[in-house]
């Protein structure tokens, strides 16, 4: 139960900062919004706007990738590892975390801080447009990011042992899918009947189930 706790702890920590993460695109969708304007409407370009813009776009992209792993949504080629018992799954990928993952994430982490800590010393601005936007916020962003993407690492290295020991995935935290977004909006529907609400969310969760088929490891409601 410990053990349990623990990888659940981290999960929580990892949908929360990929959760917050998001709200980056209402600002990314602005600037883009209103510089169109300015360009196309007003004749008004403004050149700082470009890199406000790839500077948002890359730390939703980075941020977000702890809480990837989290959900297991990392896009992989699985078309024999879903067809392997959890056990050789959890075996595969503690060799590949080990091999790959770890000495990887560690040398972002490293290389990450001293890329920032120099762009802090030096005040660092964007040399992409003139009088451009400083970027050393944008470059700090990047050993967090890289932190807490080796934080669920280590979480889902403890799941493969856990795995390994018990021939059962861990339960996982889960977030709310896109599917649960159409469940809720058809059992509120008042132009579908019951019996064809109720066949259209169960044709639905097939279609998921069958497309997220490589061992979820376990999932729990938050």
């Amino acid at each position: 139960m410990e053990v349990q706790r623990f990888l659940l702890t981290i999960d929580a920590i990892n949908v929360r900062v990929g959760k917050a993460a998001a709200w980056l695109i209402i600002g990314l969708m602005t600037l883009v919004c209103a510089e169109v304007f300015k360009r196309y409407i007003l004749n008004m370009p403004t050149a700082w706007i470009f890199d406000a813009s790839n500077m948002l776009y890359g730390s939703l992209f980075m941020l977000a990738g702890a809480y990837a792993l989290a959900q297991n949504a990392h896009v992989r080629g699985d078309f024999i590892y879903s067809s392997l018992r959890p056990r050789t799954q959890a075996a595969l990928d503690l060799l590949l975390y080990i091999l790959f993952f770890v000495p990887g994430i560690a040398a972002l982490i490293y290389a990450g801080y001293d890329y920032a800590a120099l762009s802090w010393r030096i005040g660092e601005h964007s040399t992409v447009t003139a009088e451009g936007p400083p970027i050393y916020y944008f470059k700090t962003v990047i050993p967090v990011a890289g932190a807490l993407v080796m934080l669920q690492g280590l979480a889902e290295i403890v799941r493969c042992i856990v795995c390994l020991r018990t021939g059962e995935w861990p339960r996982r935290l889960h977030d709310v899918e896109e599917i649960d977004v159409v469940a809720e909006q058809l059992a509120q529907s008042q132009y579908v009947d019951v019996e064809a609400r109720e066949a259209a969310i169960e044709r639905a969760q097939d279609i998921e189930r069958a497309a997220r088929q490589r061992g979820l490891k376990g999932e729990e409601e938050t």
